[in-house]
């Protein structure tokens, strides 16, 4: 199972810039507020926003099993590509599971070394240069006709991933005609919406966007496993992590309860101790795509202008992705010498998979200490260096250890963070569901894209970025 190890968060590792450790023992304020707050979470789960804690748990667990299972088998062997379109929530996760649990080089293998499986692209964005190159790509290796697209959108109205579907819709109808419906999965609220009516009069075959889950905590409904099941990755592997995880975090108990330490020591050094930036550094490049996934889950969750009383607060914190041993020639300078206003978070892995040695004979001084060594001995040491490093500079920083990348171990890893964040939001005070300012910003382009009933929101930007002299 996965560790967490916060020593190096504590005041005899880092001095000042670090918690007091009788703050986390029984009676103390840490641990009360851990026990009172695991007990509200356990009267809101499965309910409301919070219906994501009951995925990895039946009856969601078999339904949507089932039913990705079951898509994923009337295609086997017939797509040469599978395309997601979707943004934010609807692409990261599919996007760091791929990363995590396939290997680099998946979509350069051949048809058989895949075992049949598709190769996978994420459109998560419009840039024309990257969308245009990778269904040309697809039309060139195996054609619209064994290129199957999935988008995942609840609404249907998110402006990135309707543009990509009507792209894609128009493509395949000019290619394919009346079976163009065949080359299409849509992954979307089940009852209501845009997409729901265009699915409905299409006929393409769709998957639920579950009630109460919302994006950036869907990677462990149909938003994140039918791509995961189209690649061969263990969709009840990734479920049995995440329960397993689940009842860890349950417990009252702080120093039992992985998510509610990592919640209170980020919360506490983040307000307490001037350390509004956290940083994910994984050891490990298969585990980088969730670096990006943590960064929209903690932004977008905790950053809120106001608190559930709508008081101006200004919560949040600013997260930052790392890539062992890549940015300790980079980056770390900056989190040493620069200002103590960061937690560091490193990710380390016992068993890669494989290994590499490096060999003997090479007959220099100055490298013979590498000889008979191994790559991942070499980046383990790499990260405890760093380590190291940061508490000399008395810099905060704790470790989870994953004894292997599997999907066991990232499902735990993908639930440890959701419930670290519910945590978070109530320790803030802030509701970590709600999206506001992203709102506004949707609310802005659709007034600039000319959207009937949007018109004030055009007049709005245009009174407020009015042309000046102030440019080059």
């Amino acid at each position: 199972m996965l560790t967490l190890d916060y020593a190096n968060c504590l005041a005899d590792r880092v001095g000042p810039h670090g918690l007091d450790p009788a703050r986390l023992q029984p009676g103390a304020e840490g641990h009360a507020a851990c026990a009172h707050l695991t007990g509200l979470l356990a009267r809101s789960r499965g309910s409301g926003w919070e219906r994501w804690r009951e995925l990895p748990f039946d009856p969601m667990r078999s339904s949507h099993l089932a039913a990705v299972h079951a898509a994923a088998e009337r295609r086997r062997g017939r797509f040469d590509n599978l395309v997601v379109l979707g943004i934010g929530g609807s692409a990261l996760g599919n996007s760091a599971l791929q990363c995590a649990l396939r290997p680099p080089t998946w979509n350069l293998l051949s048809t058989d070394e895949r075992g049949g499986r598709p190769r996978l692209f994420v459109l998560d964005n419009v840039d024309p240069a990257h969308v245009g190159a990778t269904l040309d790509f697809c039309a060139a290796h195996g054609g619209l006709e064994r290129t199957l697209f999935n988008v995942v959108s609840k609404s249907g109205e998110t402006a990135e991933t309707a543009a990509q579907f009507m792209i894609v819709r128009a493509m395949l109808a000019d290619a394919l005609g009346p079976r163009a419906r065949e080359n299409v999965v849509a992954i979307t609220d089940p009852e209501r919406g845009t997409m729901r009516a265009i699915c409905d009069a299409e006929g393409y075959d769709t998957l639920p966007v579950p009630e109460g889950v919302g994006g950036r905590f869907s990677v462990l409904s149909p938003v994140g496993l039918f791509s995961a099941v189209m690649c061969g990755i263990d969709a009840a592997a990734l479920l049995d992590g995440a329960a397993d995880m689940d009842r860890r975090c349950s417990d009252p108990d702080l120093p039992k309860n992985p998510a509610a330490m990592l919640a209170f020591l980020l919360v506490e050094l983040g307000t307490r101790k001037g350390k509004p930036n956290h940083v994910l550094m994984p050891y490990c490049n298969a585990l980088y795509g969730f670096a990006d996934w943590f960064r929209q889950l903690w932004a977008e969750s905790l950053g809120k202008r106001v608190d559930r009383q709508g008081e101006e607060v200004f919560a949040g914190f600013t997260p930052i992705k790392a890539l062992g041993a890549t940015d300790q020639h980079s980056q770390i300078q900056l989190y040493r010498e620069g200002p103590n206003d960061k937690v560091i978070g490193f990710l380390e892995v016992g068993d890669f998979g494989r290994d590499v040695p490096i060999p003997a004979g090479l007959g220099v001084e100055a490298i013979a200490y590498l000889e008979g060594k191994t790559l991942g001995t070499l980046l383990n040491a790499e990260k405890r260096a760093t380590e190291y490093a940061l508490v000399e500079s008395q810099r905060p920083n704790f470790t989870i250890r994953f004894p292997c990348v599997d999907e066991r171990h990232v499902g735990e890893f993908i639930c440890l963070w959701e419930v670290a964040t519910a945590y978070a939001g109530l320790m803030l005070n802030v509701d970590a569901y709600d999206q506001p300012a992203v709102e506004t910003g949707k609310q802005a382009t659709f007034g600039l894209m000319g959207r009937a009933g949007y018109e004030k929101h055009l007049r709005r930007v245009e009174a407020a970025l009015v042309e000046t002299p102030h440019k080059m």
